[in-house]
């Protein structure tokens, strides 16, 4: 047991894969895994574990924003020996070619700042995902017939962003989407010599600006959940 997660020692799995949304680790759990069982409800910040073709897997809601990413990656690095960290959670589209629903795959993760900023000071330090893990959900997502969008993302502190001119800049130098977690992810990551990666569905669009109802957020986002198991195991 840890602070903020109220597993037993060999509950989480070395494999984890972690939505932003608790709810959406509960549905993820029961619709992918084989008897999945909770393990966590610490702040209610869902967790489970159970197999995937006999892949044991836990599947960690992590919060909003990179602090409380940052608290339950820690963790789970840390304290329960977890190896292979993938996030599984919504984006929105900065480029007109990247639609609604469509799967990014983030090579790199860009940011004004996070939790990890301090330790390299004057240093801009780009954090990138695990390539054996990115390679392997690409080549998931082409055998469902998808063609992913693989490239940067943005990763960024604040929900209701009133930058418009660091959006500008960032669709200029072709940033695919904005989310919320994966550079400290991928930071936190590259510390502890584990392995990342952020396969994201997009919810909405800040060029057209549609947008997915909360439902779908929550229980739609099946192929995005199926590349990052097939990549995990690959």
């Amino acid at each position: 047991m840890s602070t903020h997660i109220g597993a037993a020692p060999g509950d989480i799995a070395e494999t984890v894969l972690m939505p932003g949304d608790p709810y959406r680790a509960r549905w993820a759990a029961q619709t992918f895994l084989d008897a999945p069982r909770l393990i966590n409800e610490v702040r209610g910040m869902l967790g489970y574990t159970g197999t995937w073709r006999g892949h044991p897997v836990t599947i960690q809601g992590s919060g909003m924003g990179m602090p409380s990413l940052s608290i339950y990656a820690n963790e789970l690095l840390r304290e329960y020996g977890a190896k292979t960290l993938i996030r599984i959670g919504s984006c929105g589209a900065m480029q007109e070619a990247v639609k609604l629903r469509d799967v990014v795959i983030a090579q790199t993760a860009s940011a004004a700042s996070t939790p990890s900023s301090t330790i390299f000071r004057e240093m801009g330090f780009a954090p990138s995902a695990d390539y054996r893990l990115l390679a392997a959900a690409v080549a998931a997502a082409e055998e469902k017939g998808l063609t992913p969008h693989v490239g940067g993302i943005y990763s960024s502190d604040t929900f209701y962003d009133e930058r418009a001119d660091l959006t500008e800049q960032l669709q200029r130098h072709g940033v695919l989407a904005v989310e919320m977690e994966a550079a400290e992810l991928y930071t936190l990551a590259l510390r502890h010599g584990a392995r990342a990666l952020a396969v994201l569905t997009v919810s909405d669009h800040l060029v057209t600006h549609e947008a997915l109802p909360a439902k779908d957020r929550e229980q739609s986002f099946g192929d995005m959940v199926e590349i990052a198991l097939t990549a995990a195991f690959a």
